[in-house]
């Protein structure tokens, strides 16, 4: 996290000299200076934030720094924001003045008079910058920041604090714990619950299958059990039967590669009864891999590497490994899942090994807190208590073994274990036995890159069991800067790389995917929470307010508060809470506001707020003070009863996302127009009912939309207003996601000429004015290339011809269309889709899906087919459908014909059918409302 602040700020500094600052006098200089000095401290940032424990005096220094960081974002951001202030004031001033010209002089007058508006405007804006640096506190701001860099230079140089390379006597050595994860390697098969099904998929592994050689790797969150599970199947009979040779190797987070390759040597040796070789201590890292992958040619062996943290560490020992048809197997344990991506020469399966489900994780529990008790029975008294510790623990056996330990030695009496279940987050820090396991998680997050550390402590501003929207996270770490920018790739795409790196390392658990198998949405254990609060309150990255938590020592309460995030109330906080360096401000089921978030005077204070997310807040109206918000770059108002929005929102400057979405706003103003940082736009809302033909409820836009060429995804924009504006679409080159509302007919052709230059579209929702509309989209003769998502609501008189060579569409979804010719021709040569929903979309009596069609297909809807009499599948179509669900199709006589070809069928479920229907059916066929 220190070296995240540091850089984060260094970036700023870079963007700071870039706007050519030696205009304004001696600051370049200055700011260069505090910038190299900061940057000659990465070295040693780097091992603090590696390190798992620093002593006291190392502690302060870092934290000392990263105040200093946050200091000098402060200070640069108040002084854009003066600056910004002082420059809109001028803007405005000539405004004014130009408007009172305008009306004194003629016509012929006008351009000469323009010139010297626009002459006398850059001198006014530079003479008045020039004034604002010399009264604005920045220069002896500057100085004070450039003394305090100069004394933590020194302070580092006195203390000789170095690298992390010094040895054991480091600044950074850890402080004496016990490792329970050697523990595992101890445990007898009794002591275990659950593994017996993964422990028989892993010996089939081993002893069965390919004769290539095979690697399994076995990965996991830390405490989930991977090292026992393993151990009990390379124990296990058959296993050594089958095997001529058996090695177990611990690789850890810090392993030396010659002390490895060394120790798998003597246990080659000793394995096959052969002499150790003599010279083995004094060989080099080449020499020994050479000497392994000889010595391993030609035989059957099992291999485990217990502990491996990246495909780095496996790419260094990979190459002694040779595949010569011998049937060997290889079992790497691990937290992260980057490492298959280097096995593409063996044969290779991954087992996820997830947390014990509620019932095994309570006999764990009662096998270790009442091991002295008939039969492990957990006192009737103690059982509600229990189990709401059981579930704290998330399904982590090292947790539930752990902590059943230390219950075991406690008295059996409500007021010790109601004590125990209601400080458990503090015990995890304090009892030493505890401490170990959250040593253990904490090594996952010391192991993160720097530049993934901040998003990661970004997660505790969400309260716990929170479903947390992928898209929701990804934009709120572009807010917040935590996102570097790759060349060729969107900053929502590298946050996604980010996201999908913290699932590779076990830390997030995906939650939802969606149709292409992308994360929709994820969560964070209770325990990595645990350890993410624990971070972030060291780092003083932000203030929880929760009026529900009980554990008030987890909650993070600081006097400089720079993230506020509140949940389930909205108490009044301390008078002297300083909220005017507040950078994030969340708010979680909040019911009511109080007086002091509904006082004009709070938000007034923000000047530095870069987010501000007030998602299901009780908000009736758009307050005039956000739009003072000049930092601002996310703002989220979602499913608040906001009406309207000010033009005055023409004043956020930097803001990159707007979601409005399921709000009551139906209309932008003119003032949106100057938004051209602008990323994202959601202004919808679903209407549901009997009667209601199109779901989405869009907004209307000044016809300009166009001019916001940063955009990414609009959603969904009311079209009815005319060509003009459908025409300006055409500039959004780098929208993702497209949702149109109320097309007519006559306009179709201009939005499929605005279409074609959106070559990195990949969602696109086209809704007509009305159902009998018709959609006029033949006009389109390169349609997006990377569309994955397609939705057309209203009348089409054929499919439009493009269709067809979208290779990459996997969701498709047809409503109100009411074509006379069989659309499944079109459709069912589509490589990639998985996804195909027909509402009200044919008027035909049969469909037929031909054999062969539709490879990849998971899901079927056919919805309000008034017509259709008849569906038949014919063998090798559909290989894939695991769901098929028909409703309203009155008028079908009987279910498919040829279901029993859909080997992969998991549910087949018919709604709203008559009962003449349901008579016919088949008992094995029935799945009825």
């Amino acid at each position: 996290m220190a070296e995240s602040a540091v850089n984060f700020l260094l970036d700023k500094l870079e963007d700071l000299i870039d706007e050519k600052l030696h205009h304004f006098g001696g600051v370049e200089k200055e700011i260069k200076y505090i910038r190299n000095e900061l940057a000659s401290m990465r070295v040693f940032l780097r091992g603090a934030d590696a390190g798992e424990e620093m002593n006291q005096t190392v502690k302060d220094w870092v934290k000392q720094l990263i105040d200093l960081a946050h200091y000098i974002e402060d200070v640069l951001d108040e002084y854009m924001f003066q600056l910004a202030q002082q420059q809109q004031q001028q803007e405005e001033e000539e405004e004014e003045e130009e408007e009172e010209e305008k009306e004194q002089q003629r016509q012929h007058q006008l351009l000469v008079f323009l010139q010297g508006i626009v002459f006398s405007f850059f001198q006014k804006v530079t003479l008045s910058i020039k004034q604002l640096i010399g009264r604005h506190p920045i220069f002896p701001q500057i100085l004070e920041i450039k003394a305090t860099v100069d004394e933590i230079s020194q302070r580092l140089q006195r203390f000789n604090f170095g690298r992390l390379d010094q040895g054991p006597n480091s600044n950074f050595a850890s402080d004496t714990w016990y490792d329970l994860r050697g523990d595992s390697l101890l445990l007898e098969e009794a002591d275990l619950v659950g593994i017996d099904k993964p422990k028989k998929e892993i010996i089939e592994f081993l002893v069965k299958g390919s004769p290539r050689l095979g690697v399994l790797l076995v990965v996991g969150m830390g405490g989930v059990g991977k090292t026992s599970l393993v151990k009990q199947a390379f124990d296990d009979r058959r296993v050594k039967v089958y095997f001529n040779i058996h090695i177990w190797i611990s690789v850890s987070q810090s392993f030396k590669l010659d002390e490895l390759l060394k120790d798998m040597m003597r246990q080659l040796c000793e394995e096959s009864k052969e002499p150790v070789p003599q010279r083995l201590d004094g060989m080099k890292e080449t020499e020994l891999k050479l000497a392994l992958k000889e010595f391993l040619k030609q035989k059957r062996y099992v291999i485990v590497l217990d502990d491996m943290w990246s495909k780095f560490d496996w790419d260094s020992i990979r190459h002694i490994f040779i595949d010569c048809n011998c049937k060997s197997r290889i079992i790497v344990t691990t937290r992260s899942d980057d490492i298959a991506a280097s096995c593409n020469n063996y044969f290779v399966q991954t087992y996820r090994l997830q947390p014990l489900c509620e019932k095994e994780s309570w006999t764990l529990f009662c096998k270790k807190t009442f091991w002295s008790v008939d039969e492990n029975n957990c006192p009737p008294q103690l059982e509600k208590l229990s189990r709401s510790i059981v579930r704290k623990c998330g399904g982590l056996p090292l947790a539930i073994v752990t902590v059943g330990g230390v219950l075991s030695t406690k008295q059996r009496t409500l007021t010790e274990w109601e004590m125990f279940d209601r400080s458990l987050g503090g015990e995890l820090q304090n009892d030493d036995r505890l401490r170990s396991v959250m040593k253990i998680l904490s090594l996952s997050y010391n192991d993160l890159p720097y530049h993934l550390k901040s998003g990661f402590l970004c997660l505790s501003i969400f309260p716990e069991d929170e479903s947390i929207e992928t898209m929701r996270l990804i934009r709120i770490w572009m807010a917040e800067g935590f996102i570097q920018r790759r060349q060729g790739k969107t900053l929502e795409e590298v946050g996604e790389s980010y996201l999908y790196e913290l699932v590779n390392r076990s830390l997030i658990q995906v939650t939802e995917t969606t149709y292409d198998g992308r994360i929709k949405t994820c969560r964070v254990h209770d325990l990595i929470r645990k350890i993410i609060l624990l971070k972030a309150k060291d780092q003083n990255f932000g203030t929880i307010i929760d009026g529900d938590d009980d554990e008030q020592d987890i909650i993070m309460v600081g006097k400089i508060t720079r993230r506020l995030s509140i949940h389930n109330s909205c108490q009044e906080v301390a008078p002297e809470q300083n909220f005017t360096h507040l950078r994030s401000l969340f708010m979680f089921r909040v019911d009511t506001l109080s007086n002091i978030y509904r006082n004009g005077a709070f938000f007034s204070s923000l000047k530095l707020l870069k987010v501000l997310d007030l998602r299901v807040a009780p908000l009736e109206e758009f307050p005039e003070e956000f739009t003072n918000f000049f930092h601002l770059r996310y703002l989220s108002l979602r499913k608040t009863m906001v009406k309207e929005i000010p033009n005055s929102i023409k004043k956020l400057q930097n803001l990159e996302t707007l979601d409005l979405k399921q709000t009551y706003v139906s209309e932008l103003p003119i003032g949106i127009l100057d938004l051209h940082k602008l990323r994202h736009l959601l202004v919808y809302r679903y209407n549901f009912g009997p009667h209601v033909v199109f779901h989405h409820q869009g907004f209307k836009a000044p016809s300009g939309i166009g001019n916001l060429e940063s955009l990414q995804k609009l959603c969904y924009i009311d079209v009815s207003t005319g060509s003009d504006l459908i025409t300006t679409l055409g500039r959004l080159v780098q929208l993702r996601r497209l949702g149109i509302h109320k097309l007519k007919r006559e306009d179709g052709v201009n939005l499929c000429s605005s279409m074609e230059n959106m070559n990195c579209l990949q969602s696109l929702s086209i809704s007509a004015i009305e159902e009998g509309e018709i959609l006029d989209l033949q006009f389109l003769s390169s349609p997006p290339p990377f569309l994955r998502t397609l939705l057309l609501k209203g009348r089409l008189e054929k499919l439009p011809h493009w269709i067809p060579s979208l290779h990459n569409l996997c969701l498709m979804d047809l409503r109100w269309s009411k074509m006379k010719d069989d659309p499944l021709e079109a459709l069912k040569c589509l490589p990639q889709l998985k996804r195909l929903n027909l509402m009200h979309a044919y008027d035909g009596e049969q469909l037929c899906f031909q054999s062969g069609g539709f490879q990849k297909l998971e899901n079927l809807g056919l919805e309000r087919l008034e017509r259709l009499r008849m569906v038949t599948i014919e063998e090798a179509a559909l290989p894939q459908l695991e769901n098929l669900y028909i409703s309203g199709c009155e008028m079908l006589e009987n279910a498919p014909l040829g279901i029993e070809h859909l080997n992969e069928l998991k549910m087949l479920l018919f709604l709203e059918m008559p009962n003449e229907f349901k008579g016919r059916l088949r008992p094995r066929d029935r799945l009825l409302e």
